[in-house]
Protein backbone atom coordinates (compact mmCIF):
# COMPACT_ATOMS: atom_id res chain seq x y z
CA UNK A 1 0.00 0.00 0.00
CA UNK A 2 2.03 2.90 -1.34
CA UNK A 3 0.03 5.46 0.65
CA UNK A 4 2.10 4.36 3.65
CA UNK A 5 5.15 6.04 2.13
CA UNK A 6 6.25 9.08 4.11
CA UNK A 7 7.42 10.79 0.95
CA UNK A 8 3.85 11.09 -0.37
CA UNK A 9 2.98 13.64 2.33
CA UNK A 10 4.36 17.17 2.11
CA UNK A 11 4.29 17.97 5.82
CA UNK A 12 3.59 16.21 9.12
CA UNK A 13 2.39 18.38 12.00
CA UNK A 14 2.58 15.53 14.53
CA UNK A 15 4.16 12.12 14.78
CA UNK A 16 1.74 9.26 14.02
CA UNK A 17 1.38 6.92 16.99
CA UNK A 18 2.83 3.95 15.09
CA UNK A 19 6.22 5.74 15.09
CA UNK A 20 6.31 6.68 18.78
CA UNK A 21 8.79 4.53 20.69
CA UNK A 22 8.43 3.53 24.33
CA UNK A 23 10.41 5.85 26.64
CA UNK A 24 13.17 3.27 27.24
CA UNK A 25 13.63 2.77 23.49
CA UNK A 26 14.00 6.39 22.44
CA UNK A 27 17.24 7.82 21.03
CA UNK A 28 18.04 10.24 23.93
CA UNK A 29 19.60 12.66 21.50
CA UNK A 30 20.94 14.91 24.25
CA UNK A 31 23.37 12.14 25.27
CA UNK A 32 24.96 11.71 21.83
CA UNK A 33 28.64 12.67 21.52
CA UNK A 34 28.79 15.10 18.60
CA UNK A 35 32.44 16.10 18.46
CA UNK A 36 34.15 12.71 18.26
CA UNK A 37 37.10 12.36 15.94
CA UNK A 38 35.93 9.60 13.58
CA UNK A 39 38.98 8.24 11.70
CA UNK A 40 39.46 9.60 8.18
CA UNK A 41 41.77 7.78 5.77
CA UNK A 42 43.28 9.51 2.74
CA UNK A 43 43.31 6.82 0.06
CA UNK A 44 45.22 9.17 -2.21
CA UNK A 45 48.31 9.00 -0.04
CA UNK A 46 51.47 7.65 -1.63
CA UNK A 47 52.28 5.77 1.57
CA UNK A 48 50.36 2.51 1.16
CA UNK A 49 51.77 1.12 4.41
CA UNK A 50 50.25 4.05 6.26
CA UNK A 51 46.89 3.54 4.55
CA UNK A 52 46.82 -0.13 5.57
CA UNK A 53 47.76 0.73 9.15
CA UNK A 54 45.14 3.48 9.41
CA UNK A 55 42.35 1.27 8.06
CA UNK A 56 43.34 -1.58 10.38
CA UNK A 57 43.35 0.75 13.38
CA UNK A 58 39.98 2.21 12.41
CA UNK A 59 38.46 -1.26 12.04
CA UNK A 60 39.72 -2.22 15.49
CA UNK A 61 38.81 1.00 17.28
CA UNK A 62 35.53 2.01 15.63
CA UNK A 63 34.43 -0.47 12.96
CA UNK A 64 33.66 2.71 11.00
CA UNK A 65 35.84 5.19 9.17
CA UNK A 66 35.62 7.77 6.42
CA UNK A 67 37.68 7.78 3.22
CA UNK A 68 38.68 10.75 1.07
CA UNK A 69 40.57 10.91 -2.23
CA UNK A 70 38.98 7.55 -2.92
CA UNK A 71 38.92 7.73 -6.71
CA UNK A 72 35.17 8.19 -7.21
CA UNK A 73 34.63 11.47 -9.04
CA UNK A 74 32.79 14.14 -7.09
CA UNK A 75 30.43 14.72 -10.01
CA UNK A 76 29.32 11.09 -9.87
CA UNK A 77 28.61 11.37 -6.14
CA UNK A 78 26.70 14.61 -6.65
CA UNK A 79 24.65 13.14 -9.51
CA UNK A 80 23.73 10.13 -7.38
CA UNK A 81 22.39 12.33 -4.59
CA UNK A 82 20.49 14.51 -7.04
CA UNK A 83 18.76 11.64 -8.82
CA UNK A 84 17.88 10.09 -5.44
CA UNK A 85 16.24 13.33 -4.37
CA UNK A 86 14.38 13.55 -7.68
CA UNK A 87 13.08 10.00 -7.27
CA UNK A 88 11.48 10.64 -3.89
CA UNK A 89 9.85 13.79 -5.27
CA UNK A 90 8.07 11.87 -8.02
CA UNK A 91 4.26 11.93 -7.94
CA UNK A 92 2.71 9.31 -5.62
CA UNK A 93 1.22 7.38 -8.54
CA UNK A 94 4.67 7.00 -10.10
CA UNK A 95 6.27 5.76 -6.87
CA UNK A 96 3.34 3.40 -6.31
CA UNK A 97 4.52 1.36 -9.33
CA UNK A 98 7.57 0.25 -7.36
CA UNK A 99 6.10 -0.20 -3.88
CA UNK A 100 6.35 -3.61 -2.22
CA UNK A 101 6.44 -5.06 1.29
CA UNK A 102 8.09 -8.28 0.09
CA UNK A 103 11.76 -8.45 1.21
CA UNK A 104 12.45 -11.11 -1.43
CA UNK A 105 11.95 -8.68 -4.31
CA UNK A 106 15.18 -7.62 -5.99
CA UNK A 107 13.87 -4.09 -6.56
CA UNK A 108 11.36 -2.48 -4.27
CA UNK A 109 10.29 0.82 -2.80
CA UNK A 110 9.14 0.50 0.78
CA UNK A 111 9.09 2.23 4.14
CA UNK A 112 10.43 1.69 7.67
CA UNK A 113 12.29 -1.69 7.69
CA UNK A 114 9.83 -4.58 7.65
CA UNK A 115 6.36 -3.26 8.34
CA UNK A 116 4.94 -6.79 8.33
CA UNK A 117 6.87 -7.53 11.52
CA UNK A 118 7.28 -4.21 13.30
CA UNK A 119 5.44 -2.86 16.30
CA UNK A 120 7.09 0.55 15.87
CA UNK A 121 7.89 2.01 12.48
CA UNK A 122 10.97 3.93 11.39
CA UNK A 123 10.80 7.43 9.89
CA UNK A 124 12.20 6.36 6.54
CA UNK A 125 11.32 5.46 2.97
CA UNK A 126 13.84 3.51 0.92
CA UNK A 127 14.44 2.17 -2.55
CA UNK A 128 16.17 -1.21 -2.49
CA UNK A 129 18.12 -2.28 -5.60
CA UNK A 130 20.18 -5.31 -6.52
CA UNK A 131 23.10 -4.08 -8.60
CA UNK A 132 25.27 -6.97 -9.79
CA UNK A 133 25.43 -8.10 -12.50
CA UNK A 134 24.06 -4.75 -13.68
CA UNK A 135 22.77 -6.14 -16.97
CA UNK A 136 20.49 -8.50 -15.03
CA UNK A 137 18.88 -5.82 -12.88
CA UNK A 138 18.99 -2.42 -14.59
CA UNK A 139 16.05 -3.19 -16.96
CA UNK A 140 13.79 -3.55 -13.92
CA UNK A 141 14.90 -0.33 -12.23
CA UNK A 142 12.72 2.80 -12.25
CA UNK A 143 12.64 4.61 -15.59
CA UNK A 144 11.87 7.91 -13.90
CA UNK A 145 13.67 10.22 -13.39
CA UNK A 146 14.88 9.76 -16.96
CA UNK A 147 18.54 9.80 -15.91
CA UNK A 148 18.06 7.28 -13.08
CA UNK A 149 19.37 4.13 -14.75
CA UNK A 150 22.42 5.78 -16.28
CA UNK A 151 23.44 7.70 -13.15
CA UNK A 152 22.92 4.83 -10.73
CA UNK A 153 24.67 2.30 -13.00
CA UNK A 154 27.74 4.53 -13.24
CA UNK A 155 27.74 5.05 -9.49
CA UNK A 156 27.41 1.30 -8.81
CA UNK A 157 30.43 0.47 -10.97
CA UNK A 158 32.60 3.05 -9.25
CA UNK A 159 31.58 1.99 -5.76
CA UNK A 160 32.18 -1.68 -6.52
CA UNK A 161 35.75 -0.92 -7.55
CA UNK A 162 36.26 1.11 -4.38
CA UNK A 163 34.86 -1.75 -2.31
CA UNK A 164 37.30 -4.25 -3.83
CA UNK A 165 40.18 -1.89 -3.13
CA UNK A 166 39.08 -1.54 0.49
CA UNK A 167 38.76 -5.31 0.91
CA UNK A 168 42.34 -5.58 -0.33
CA UNK A 169 43.50 -3.02 2.22
CA UNK A 170 41.60 -4.81 4.98
CA UNK A 171 43.21 -8.12 3.96
CA UNK A 172 46.69 -6.60 4.16
CA UNK A 173 45.88 -5.18 7.57
CA UNK A 174 45.00 -8.66 8.79
CA UNK A 175 48.34 -10.03 7.61
CA UNK A 176 47.12 -11.95 4.58
CA UNK A 177 47.64 -11.32 0.88
CA UNK A 178 45.72 -8.49 -0.75
CA UNK A 179 43.41 -10.74 -2.80
CA UNK A 180 42.34 -12.83 0.17
CA UNK A 181 38.98 -11.28 1.09
CA UNK A 182 37.86 -10.82 -2.49
CA UNK A 183 38.61 -14.46 -3.20
CA UNK A 184 36.94 -16.05 -0.19
CA UNK A 185 33.80 -13.94 -0.52
CA UNK A 186 33.19 -15.44 -3.96
CA UNK A 187 31.47 -13.67 -6.85
CA UNK A 188 30.20 -10.87 -4.68
CA UNK A 189 26.70 -9.58 -4.97
CA UNK A 190 25.98 -5.88 -4.68
CA UNK A 191 22.91 -4.24 -3.23
CA UNK A 192 21.92 -0.64 -2.62
CA UNK A 193 19.53 1.17 -0.29
CA UNK A 194 18.60 4.72 -1.25
CA UNK A 195 17.22 6.19 1.99
CA UNK A 196 14.92 9.15 2.43
CA UNK A 197 14.34 10.61 5.91
CA UNK A 198 11.73 13.41 5.85
CA UNK A 199 11.57 16.23 8.37
CA UNK A 200 10.19 14.76 11.57
CA UNK A 201 7.90 16.72 13.92
CA UNK A 202 9.19 14.90 17.03
CA UNK A 203 12.63 13.40 16.34
CA UNK A 204 13.30 12.54 19.97
CA UNK A 205 10.47 9.96 19.92
CA UNK A 206 11.49 7.82 16.95
CA UNK A 207 14.30 6.70 14.63
CA UNK A 208 15.11 6.93 10.99
CA UNK A 209 16.49 3.41 11.46
CA UNK A 210 17.04 1.90 14.88
CA UNK A 211 20.28 0.31 16.06
CA UNK A 212 21.44 -2.56 13.87
CA UNK A 213 24.45 -4.15 12.23
CA UNK A 214 24.67 -4.77 8.50
CA UNK A 215 24.21 -8.37 7.28
CA UNK A 216 26.67 -8.07 4.41
CA UNK A 217 30.48 -7.90 4.23
CA UNK A 218 31.26 -4.23 3.55
CA UNK A 219 29.09 -1.11 3.45
CA UNK A 220 29.98 2.09 1.57
CA UNK A 221 27.74 5.00 2.57
CA UNK A 222 27.26 8.25 0.71
CA UNK A 223 25.86 10.74 3.22
CA UNK A 224 24.05 13.99 2.67
CA UNK A 225 26.98 16.42 2.95
CA UNK A 226 24.95 18.95 4.92
CA UNK A 227 22.71 16.93 7.23
CA UNK A 228 23.94 14.65 10.01
CA UNK A 229 22.03 11.52 11.01
CA UNK A 230 24.34 8.53 11.20
CA UNK A 231 25.48 7.47 14.68
CA UNK A 232 27.72 4.61 15.80
CA UNK A 233 27.93 2.86 19.17
CA UNK A 234 31.39 2.96 20.77
CA UNK A 235 32.20 2.03 24.36
CA UNK A 236 28.52 2.10 25.24
CA UNK A 237 27.95 5.63 23.91
CA UNK A 238 26.40 6.88 20.70
CA UNK A 239 28.72 8.98 18.55
CA UNK A 240 27.62 11.18 15.66
CA UNK A 241 29.38 10.52 12.36
CA UNK A 242 29.32 14.07 11.02
CA UNK A 243 29.25 14.44 7.22
CA UNK A 244 32.54 15.26 5.58
CA UNK A 245 32.45 16.75 2.07
CA UNK A 246 33.42 14.35 -0.71
CA UNK A 247 33.87 11.44 1.72
CA UNK A 248 32.39 7.96 1.99
CA UNK A 249 31.65 6.30 5.32
CA UNK A 250 32.84 2.68 5.48
CA UNK A 251 31.76 0.00 7.90
CA UNK A 252 32.32 -3.72 8.10
CA UNK A 253 29.30 -6.02 8.18
CA UNK A 254 28.41 -9.26 9.91
CA UNK A 255 30.17 -11.44 7.35
CA UNK A 256 33.56 -9.81 7.94
CA UNK A 257 33.09 -10.66 11.59
CA UNK A 258 32.10 -14.26 10.92
CA UNK A 259 33.11 -15.29 7.43
CA UNK A 260 36.92 -15.38 7.78
CA UNK A 261 36.54 -17.87 10.64
CA UNK A 262 34.59 -20.11 8.32
CA UNK A 263 36.38 -19.95 5.00
CA UNK A 264 36.73 -23.24 3.24
CA UNK A 265 39.12 -22.03 0.55
CA UNK A 266 42.38 -20.94 2.19
CA UNK A 267 45.14 -18.79 0.67
CA UNK A 268 47.62 -20.63 -1.51
CA UNK A 269 50.49 -19.79 0.80
CA UNK A 270 48.82 -21.91 3.49
CA UNK A 271 47.94 -24.74 1.14
CA UNK A 272 51.56 -25.00 0.06
CA UNK A 273 52.87 -25.52 3.60
CA UNK A 274 53.20 -29.07 4.90
CA UNK A 275 52.73 -30.81 8.24
CA UNK A 276 52.66 -29.07 11.60
CA UNK A 277 53.83 -25.77 10.17
CA UNK A 278 50.82 -25.75 7.88
CA UNK A 279 48.42 -26.52 10.71
CA UNK A 280 49.93 -23.94 13.02
CA UNK A 281 49.92 -21.20 10.41
CA UNK A 282 46.30 -21.94 9.62
CA UNK A 283 45.39 -21.68 13.28
CA UNK A 284 47.28 -18.46 13.88
CA UNK A 285 46.00 -16.77 10.76
CA UNK A 286 42.39 -17.78 11.16
CA UNK A 287 42.32 -16.82 14.83
CA UNK A 288 43.67 -13.42 13.88
CA UNK A 289 40.80 -13.01 11.45
CA UNK A 290 38.03 -14.30 13.68
CA UNK A 291 38.67 -13.53 17.32
CA UNK A 292 36.65 -10.34 17.40
CA UNK A 293 39.42 -8.16 16.12
CA UNK A 294 37.14 -6.59 13.55
CA UNK A 295 33.49 -6.48 14.60
CA UNK A 296 30.34 -5.50 12.82
CA UNK A 297 29.41 -2.40 14.81
CA UNK A 298 25.98 -1.21 15.91
CA UNK A 299 24.81 1.95 14.19
CA UNK A 300 21.58 3.87 13.71
CA UNK A 301 20.04 6.77 11.81
CA UNK A 302 18.27 9.59 13.62
CA UNK A 303 16.09 12.32 12.16
CA UNK A 304 15.51 16.02 12.73
CA UNK A 305 12.71 18.55 12.50
CA UNK A 306 14.49 21.08 10.27
CA UNK A 307 15.77 19.23 7.20
CA UNK A 308 15.13 16.09 5.21
CA UNK A 309 18.09 13.77 4.73
CA UNK A 310 19.13 11.37 1.96
CA UNK A 311 21.78 8.68 2.12
CA UNK A 312 22.88 5.96 -0.29
CA UNK A 313 24.19 2.74 1.22
CA UNK A 314 25.99 0.27 -1.06
CA UNK A 315 26.55 -3.25 0.18
CA UNK A 316 29.11 -5.81 -0.99
CA UNK A 317 27.88 -9.28 -0.08
CA UNK A 318 29.33 -12.80 -0.25
CA UNK A 319 28.14 -14.96 -3.11
CA UNK A 320 24.70 -16.14 -2.01
CA UNK A 321 25.41 -19.82 -2.70
CA UNK A 322 28.79 -20.11 -0.96
CA UNK A 323 28.60 -22.36 2.10
CA UNK A 324 30.13 -20.60 5.08
CA UNK A 325 31.53 -23.41 7.23
CA UNK A 326 34.56 -23.88 9.50
CA UNK A 327 37.76 -25.45 8.14
CA UNK A 328 38.07 -28.90 9.71
CA UNK A 329 41.56 -28.23 11.03
CA UNK A 330 40.29 -25.29 13.06
CA UNK A 331 37.46 -27.13 14.73
CA UNK A 332 38.33 -29.63 17.39
CA UNK A 333 39.57 -29.79 20.94
CA UNK A 334 39.79 -26.29 22.30
CA UNK A 335 38.57 -24.71 19.07
CA UNK A 336 34.81 -25.28 18.78
CA UNK A 337 32.87 -23.73 15.95
CA UNK A 338 31.17 -20.49 17.07
CA UNK A 339 28.55 -20.61 14.34
CA UNK A 340 26.88 -23.33 12.34
CA UNK A 341 27.38 -23.61 8.60
CA UNK A 342 25.13 -21.47 6.44
CA UNK A 343 24.94 -19.75 3.08
CA UNK A 344 24.78 -15.99 2.75
CA UNK A 345 21.41 -16.42 1.03
CA UNK A 346 20.09 -18.08 4.20
CA UNK A 347 21.52 -15.33 6.38
CA UNK A 348 20.15 -12.56 4.19
CA UNK A 349 16.63 -14.04 4.16
CA UNK A 350 16.69 -14.49 7.93
CA UNK A 351 17.84 -10.89 8.39
CA UNK A 352 14.94 -9.53 6.35
CA UNK A 353 12.35 -11.84 7.90
CA UNK A 354 12.76 -10.26 11.32
CA UNK A 355 12.27 -7.00 13.15
CA UNK A 356 15.44 -5.00 13.80
CA UNK A 357 14.36 -4.82 17.46
CA UNK A 358 14.93 -8.59 17.71
CA UNK A 359 18.21 -10.13 18.84
CA UNK A 360 21.25 -9.78 16.61
CA UNK A 361 20.79 -11.99 13.55
CA UNK A 362 24.12 -13.74 14.24
CA UNK A 363 22.64 -15.14 17.44
CA UNK A 364 20.37 -17.30 15.30
CA UNK A 365 23.41 -19.06 13.76
CA UNK A 366 25.41 -19.85 16.87
CA UNK A 367 26.14 -23.48 17.65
Amino acid sequence: MAEQLLSTVAHYSSLPQSYVRLPAQRPRLEEVIRDADIPTVDLGSSDNTQIVAQVADACRSYGFFQVVNHGVEMEIMKSMMEVASEFFRLPPEEKAKHYSEDPAKKMRLSTSFNIRKEKFRNWRDYLRLHCYPLEDFVPGWPSKPSSFKEVVSTYCREVRELGFRLLGIISLGLGVEEEYMVRVLGEQEQHMAVNYYPKCPEPDLTYGLQAHTDPNALTILLQDPNVAGLQVLKDGKWIAVNPQPDAFVINIGDQLQVYPFYVSCLPQLIIDIEGKAKEELMRVQMQALSNGRYRSVWHRAVVNSDEERISVASFLCPCSSVVISPPEKLVGDGSPAMYRSYTYDEYYKKFWSRNLDDDHCLELFKT
